[in-house]
């Protein structure tokens, strides 16, 4: 059934005017000046066709068709702020999800979940089976990416976009390609590869060298597992934390993001 387009606003400035019996006092209630109150409770009489006030010796006085429909419209204003406050519910929410790439969730994010969770110890976290899993269709909460930028959604860069040459100790001089940073040109590819992860593996394994991002491999670096062919490089793909507005907006949402971003 179709609905009746409903002037809610002129309703909310009726439902003020009615308790006050008042517009100049309806006027400092809702931050508006006594003319656009009346100008909006004209308009509503046109809508309703109906007369809502009429003026006696004794100020305001509502008729008895304002007074047939005012208990109904209260009550219905108060079921708007449950629905409000129900759609808001997540914002104090203790569960999250997040969608990140399992490399970079192992070398970065996790420790850094275990810091935020010891100091939230009620929280609960959930990690999509899918790095790529969509926001709707995972009811994510936020989402690290390897991107350029936000894009679309909002977002935090969570580490400068570097890149960087490395191989384990002895291993061959040949190339470990994947989708994002491929083999240089006129260099010998020995290894094609699908994902970070796998890229990160195969070059713990001595299998080649290869191109990735800094923050992956700092701790093989830090360790010896690995070596630096060359000094890090500045690329535009970086790791940045992403959420679409609404869920940027939740408070549980930015209290990660200063949390994992130091702000």
């Amino acid at each position: 059934m179709k609905r009746t387009h409903l002037p809610l606003n002129a309703l909310r400035v009726f439902d003020a005017a009615a308790r006050h019996l008042s517009f100049t006092r309806a006027a400092d209630e809702l931050a508006v000046t006594p003319a656009a109150v009346g100008q909006q409770i004209r308009a509503l009489e046109d809508v309703l066709g109906v007369v809502l006030f009429r003026r006696t010796s004794k100020g305001l006085e509502l008729t008895g068709e304002a007074e047939a429909g005012l208990d109904a419209l209260r009550e219905g204003f108060l079921h708007f702020e449950e629905s409000v406050q129900a759609m808001q519910a997540g914002q104090s929410s203790s569960n999250y999800a997040i969608a990140a790439p399992r490399e970079f969730y192992a070398q970065w994010l996790a420790p850094r979940l275990a810091g935020f969770r010891k100091e939230n110890p009620d929280i609960r976290i959930q990690i999509a089976a899918s790095e790529d899993a969509e926001f709707t269709e995972a009811n994510l909460d936020l989402a690290v990416r390897l991107v350029e930028g936000p894009g679309e959604l909002e977002g935090a860069q969570l580490e400068p976009g570097h890149r960087v040459v490395v191989a384990a100790p002895g291993a061959p001089d040949g190339w470990i390609s994947w989708p994002t940073f491929e083999t240089p040109d006129g260099e010998k590819t020995i290894l094609s590869v699908g994902s970070a992860g796998q890229a990160l593996s195969s070059a713990l394994a001595g299998l080649g060298r290869v191109t990735l991002p800094l923050p992956l491999v700092a701790e093989a670096l830090a360790d010896g597992r690995l070596e630096a062919l060359g000094e890090p490089v500045e690329c535009r793909r970086a790791y940045w934390l992403l959420a679409p507005r609404p869920q940027w907006r939740q408070k549980k949402v930015k209290a990660l993001v200063d949390f994992l971003t130091g702000a």
